[in-house]
């Protein structure tokens, strides 16, 4: 009996990796398709917005130009628009194999060099973005890592990791504007001539980034603590040093696709940023592009932030592979303990943060949000709890229904977004493409897409951000499937005759279970900024709509001398950050929710 276990043993080994020679391929091609139909996509948005190219071009040209059938009919001859969004596509695209991405339709000038330099400025910006994001990241894990060394029950960052996440770019942009270039006069306040010009937009991206990133890598050390493999390593006295890095190094492969996709994101979230800061880079040239209906511009900027996704991905994926090694492939990866944390938890933390929500809430629901019955930015009084805006509104009745409105459509959109990343995360090889290609694409511009097609409104709104906020999840859930079936308990399964659904429905799925949940926790506040930045751009709901992003948009202009208009829709986003990233620190004492209850 034992030499014929041995033997079903190697061979469900050599099925293994035999399944993943032949996959190796699936990656490649599904990220090729991915970015062949997003190129497609983008160059019939023009006739898919069922509006005429011809005359988006006119008027971006010339705004007092009249719109003649001559002038029209002149367009499309002279940029060819006659025969149909297939010439127009197939015409792109065997100019850019040759080198040349045509000519831009408003300004006339080629379109390649202006996005290559742009595509440099972007570059620029990431990188410096991404160095504010990894030292913040590294202060905030850093606790975590020293208490676990030490013996300590390793904690998660909580109350400032969540409070840097809540914190949204155009904001943050506006307000660091305001500070470091108007008042102190440390820095440029726009353009882009040295590297002045990038410290204020770096922190505006890269603390943000940083709370999250931080946020993940703690929780990631802090399962990595509760691995048997170290109470071995205590027993034999290697140092603490020896065991930081292999820590860091078993740590790394789970967050690693989640960290290519930030650095990814950062490109394309640019966008409100660059707009900010009146940047040149290539997301701003794109938002332009799309706004103007400048096609070849579009589009090249598009397969631009696509292609820098593909080699990120690619890039990461490697890394991962790499610090996995052969346990990857043998199914000798470590099985992670259950966290367990002392029985006294910051439980009043996420119940203050609701609470503060809930009366605000109360209080401002039964007032008229879009009645102007006040003076026009009115201070605070007890009349007034948050002040008027520019309009003389009542700012704490248009931030109550604003919450109301945002929480629920965040709610609603993670929850998809929760149920998509699962089922694409099962298909690790074959959603590679759309899991990296998707998150290149921003908010912003999947907004631009919905509106165009279908004008600027809060379902909108909603469609454009579930569009690109599955892929975190997804990428989250592949990684987690690749390491939890390369368990060596796993193997055993399949060797003794476990099915592949009996093994899924009670292996698989009750060990992602718990990590997904709190991921999806983590997200939601991310996705209520990335609605309110639709809302701050205008690409929400129309006004007088009372949204967190339009109430910010509309007391913008007016920070420096009424700082009330933005800080009521400000604080509201930081206590939703707050309470759902503090929420998912707790454990449950359902043991059915957390990675290794059935084995």
């Amino acid at each position: 009996m034992s030499e014929s276990l041995y033997c079903r043993t190697c061979a469900g080994v050599s099925r293994l990796r035999m399944s993943q020679t032949r996959g190796a391929g699936v990656p490649l091609i599904s990220r090729w398709l991915t970015l062949a139909a997003i190129v497609v996509l983008t160059g019939l948005l023009p006739w898919l917005s069922g509006s005429d190219p011809a005359l988006s071009l006119l008027r971006a040209r010339s705004g007092e130009q009249e719109a003649t059938p001559e002038a029209l009919n002149a367009i499309r001859l002279s940029l060819g628009l006659d025969h149909g969004p297939g010439y127009a596509l197939t015409h792109w695209l065997g100019g850019l194999l040759s080198g040349d991405a045509g000519v831009s339709w408003v300004s006339g000038l080629p379109v390649l060099p202006g996005l290559l330099q742009a595509t440099g400025v972007s570059l620029t910006l990431m990188a410096a973005s991404a160095g504010v994001a990894f030292l913040i990241a590294l202060l905030l894990c850093a606790g975590t890592l020293i208490g676990g060394l030490q013996g300590r029950v390793p904690r998660p960052a909580g109350f400032l990791a969540a409070l840097l996440t809540a914190l949204p770019e155009f904001l943050l942009a506006s307000v660091l504007l305001i500070t470091g270039a108007v008042w102190l006069k440390l820095f440029p306040p726009y353009g882009w001539t040295g590297w002045h010009n990038a410290v204020l937009p770096s922190l505006a991206l890269g603390i943000p980034a940083g709370g999250y990133l931080g946020r993940l890598y703690s929780d990631a050390l802090s399962s990595t603590f509760n691995e048997n493999w170290l109470t071995t390593w205590s027993v034999l006295g290697i140092s603490r040093r020896h065991t930081a890095l292999a820590i860091i190094r078993r740590t790394l492969p789970g967050v690693i696709p989640l960290t290519g996709l930030v650095l990814v994101s950062l490109t394309g979230g640019a966008i409100a940023v660059e707009k900010v800061f009146a940047i040149p880079g290539i997301g701003r040239a794109t938002l332009g592009a799309a706004a103007a209906g400048d096609l070849p511009v579009l589009q090249t900027g598009v397969l631009t932030l696509l292609l820098l996704a593909c080699v990120i991905g690619m890039l990461t994926g490697g890394i991962r592979r790499i610090l996995l090694g052969r346990a990857l492939s043998l199914g000798a990866v470590p099985v992670p303990q259950p966290v367990t944390l002392p029985e006294k938890q910051r439980v009043w933390l996420p119940l203050l943060c609701l609470s503060v929500l809930v009366v605000m809430v109360l209080a401002g629901l039964p007032r008229d949000p879009l009645t102007s019955a006040y003076l026009r930015l009115q201070s605070p009084s007890l009349v007034l709890p948050f002040g008027a805006d520019a309009m003389g509104r009542d700012l704490l009745a248009r931030v109550a229904h604003g919450t109301v409105n945002t929480c629920l459509q965040a709610l609603m959109v993670s929850l998809i977004c929760l149920f998509a990343g699962v089922i694409a995360g099962a298909f690790p090889r074959a959603m590679t493409g759309p899991i990296e290609i998707t998150n290149a694409l921003p908010p912003v511009i999947a907004g631009l897409v919905i509106a165009a097609i279908n004008g600027p409104t809060a379902t909108g709104a909603a469609i454009a951000v579930t569009a690109v906020s599955w892929a975190p999840l997804a990428a989250h859930t592949a990684a987690l499937v690749a390491e939890i079936r390369a368990r060596p308990y796993m193997q055993m399964l399949e060797v003794i005759g476990v099915g592949a659904l009996r093994r899924n429905v009670f292996y698989v799925f009750p060990a992602l279970a718990g990590p997904l949940l709190r991921h999806a926790l983590l997200r939601l506040p991310g996705i209520a900024l990335a609605l309110a930045s639709l809302g701050f751009l205008g690409l929400g709901a129309p006004p007088p709509a009372p949204e967190w992003g339009r109430v910010l948009a509309e007391g913008m202009p007016y920070i420096e001398r009424a700082v009330w208009s933005v800080l009521a829709p400000a604080g509201a986003l930081a206590l939703l950050s707050v309470m759902m990233v503090t929420m998912s620190n707790l454990r449950w004492k359902n043991r059915a929710l957390q990675p290794g209850a059935r084995h």
